[in-house]
């Protein structure tokens, strides 16, 4: 069978072979032909139009060559009958050089010469007009050139033969040019035909290509194909069952090469006795803990650590679990003196029915076991420096709100309380019997009033503004601006880039409130600020509110640390309420460049 598909592919492909050789070939060789013939009469075509340019621009000159000898007929100035003279020249030798070449072919002026019989003809009859012509001006010019100043009426006869000529020469180039135009025109008809005939013999190649070498090839490749097809299934079926014997076993070895490869391989795999000798140690096992391979064997505690009290360790692992297996992390110590933690496996196995082995499966953890002690470590100092943080804001916010409420009771008691006290002697004091004390006392009372609402007010809203609670926080702020720039001095503005007015739950706005009043504050009793700009700015998620001073700023880094118990708190405590309200806080001074504040609080569902 073998045989006989070698034989029907070698005869397929070389009939194949010589098949689309002849078709290429015959392909080819009618495009070389196209070519040749296109080329040739495209070359022949190419001087056509130089030509009828030539033959058009000779009746302009003869035209020209004519007005000058009349202009030399009528010129009476000496120096201007000269240069009409030259230019008199310089056109008779182009006329003469161009009706010259028209007949004979020119390389310079890119004309053949092969004049068809027709327009040869046509020259012959058109050559003694151009001869009279030639002459004539040759005889006005030796004249003029003899004797400068000649008279008109000496070479009067050239003129008249000039004159008598022309037309006759300009009605015979016309003839001339426009046979030129036929012809070339006859010619470009002829190249049409001439494409049309090869395209259609091409097409009829094609066509015979197609049906006596392509379509035959085509059977005779699909039906050796599936000869072939055939063969390959059969031959497929018998050597299935050979493949399904020997598949097994090739698997079989596969694996255990691969399990092999891999666990010598492995970072850390080695196998020992039941004793703890090692039977055979991984390459990147030896390498880290410097151990020859082929070396007797040796005790697998004093390759895995220098230390003993680590050696029995390793020895009391394996020999407590050498039946059962163990798993878990070991402290081991190289050659060197370097510290490393394994995550080690022992896992018992037997190579044979009268032996027992241990395999050993580790891999190095040191870089993790590192960072999970530092991380522990850090944990524990953050966790404890975190509740002493705590601790010292606890204990600030109770104070302060000690200081707020005892504050607020002394304004109540120094401020309200003795107005109240003073309204109260003022009207029991009033006699109405005494009419103009009692106005006097009255207008007092009136003044005396003014000042308990005013000192209510001013209490109230530092409490809580009640612009806060009824309108929101943009008009809160403004309130808060002017009423501190009132109490302070201080040029304070707030400045609202886009137009917010939107309403935030409660607790927000109340917290972006406290954040904002504490940041005017610190700008007015610490950085000895004159101007403090609050802007508000908005997107579609966040709300920025930036307050600025001109103060003289300070060194961020520098602020003493919560947990002192020292300074810092106001910081802190702004920090604290923006962490409620999932924002952020960004804090940025230099000293003698003022502070600059801004909060980004984001919009939406907190």
């Amino acid at each position: 069978m073998a045989s006989k598909r070698n034989s029907l592919d070698q005869s397929t492909f070389e009939r194949l072979r010589r098949l689309y050789i002849i078709a290429l070939s015959a392909i080819a060789l009618s495009v070389i032909v196209s070519q040749f013939l296109i080329r040739k009469h495209l070359k022949d075509q190419e001087s056509d139009s130089g030509v009828i340019n030539v033959a058009g621009r000779q009746r302009m000159l003869s035209q020209k060559l004519t007005k000058e000898i009349l202009s030399l007929s009528t010129e009476n100035d000496y120096s201007q009958r000269i240069v009409t003279k030259d230019n008199l020249k310089h056109t008779l030798s182009v006329w003469t050089l161009s009706h010259n070449a028209l007949q004979k072919g020119n390389d310079n002026l890119g004309l053949p010469g092969n004049n068809s019989m027709i327009v040869s003809k046509m020259f012959d009859e058109i050559n003694p007009t151009f001869k009279a012509i030639k002459e004539a001006s040759e005889t006005i010019i030796r004249q003029i050139e003899g004797t400068p100043n000649i008279l008109t009426q000496d070479f009067f006869s050239s003129v008249e033969t000039v004159k008598q000529n022309e037309v006759g020469f300009l009605q015979k180039m016309d003839a001339i040019v426009n046979q030129y135009d036929l012809e070339a025109e006859e010619r470009v008809a002829w190249l049409r035909k001439l494409e049309l005939l090869l395209m259609a013999f091409t097409l009829l190649v094609l066509l015979a290509e197609f049906l006596f070498i392509f379509w035959p090839t085509a059977k005779t490749v699909k039906r050796s194909l599936s000869e072939l097809i055939l063969a390959e299934k059969k031959a497929k079926e018998m050597a299935y069952n050979a493949d399904v014997l020997s598949e097994a076993k090739e698997k079989s070895i596969k694996e255990l090469r691969a399990l092999t490869h891999a666990m010598d391989e492995t970072l850390l795999f080695a196998r020992i006795t039941s004793e703890g000798r090692v039977v055979h140690m991984g390459n990147k096992f030896s390498r880290l803990f410097k151990f020859n391979r082929f070396k007797a064997s040796a005790s697998f505690s004093e390759i895995l650590s220098t230390h003993e009290n680590e050696r029995m360790v390793i020895d009391d692992l394996v020999s407590k679990y050498k039946k059962t297996g163990w798993q878990g992390e070991l402290k081991a110590t190289t050659k060197d003196g370097e510290g490393i933690w394994l995550e080690m496996a022992i896992i018992p196995f037997s190579p044979t029915d009268d032996k027992s082995e241990l395999l050993i499966i580790a891999s190095d953890i040191t870089k993790r076991k590192a960072g999970q002690l530092e991380i522990e470590r850090l944990t524990k100092e953050s966790f404890e420096e975190k509740m002493n943080q705590q601790k010292i804001i606890s204990s600030k916010i109770i104070e302060n709100q000690e200081k707020e409420q005892n504050r607020i009771a002394k304004d109540v008691h120094d401020g309200i309380g003795q107005m109240l006290t003073g309204l109260k002697y003022n009207l029991e004091s009033i006699d109405v019997s005494d009419t103009a004390k009692t106005a006097t006392k009255i207008e007092h009372l009136k003044e005396l009033t003014t000042n308990i609402i005013k000192g209510v007010r001013t209490a109230t809203f530092n409490l809580t503004p009640p612009e806060l609670t009824d309108h929101g926080i943009v008009p809160a702020l403004t309130k808060l601006t002017k009423e501190l720039a009132k109490l302070t001095g201080k040029d304070i503005l707030l400045f609202n880039k886009t137009d917010f007015n939107e309403r935030l739950d409660s607790l927000t706005e109340i917290n972006i409130y406290r954040i904002t009043q504490e940041a005017i504050n610190n700008a007015i009793k610490y950085a000895d600020s004159t101007h403090i700009l609050v802007s508000l700015s908005s997107s579609k998620n966040i709300l920025s509110v930036v307050i600025d001073d001109n103060g003289k700023g300070f060194e961020p880094d520098k602020v003493e640390r919560v947990k002192n118990g020292d300074g810092g708190m106001g910081l802190t405590f702004m920090r604290e309420r923006i962490k409620y309200i999932n924002g952020r806080l960004f804090l940025h001074s230099e000293p003698g460049k003022g502070t600059r504040v801004t909060l980004n609080i984001p919009l939406g569902k907190m």
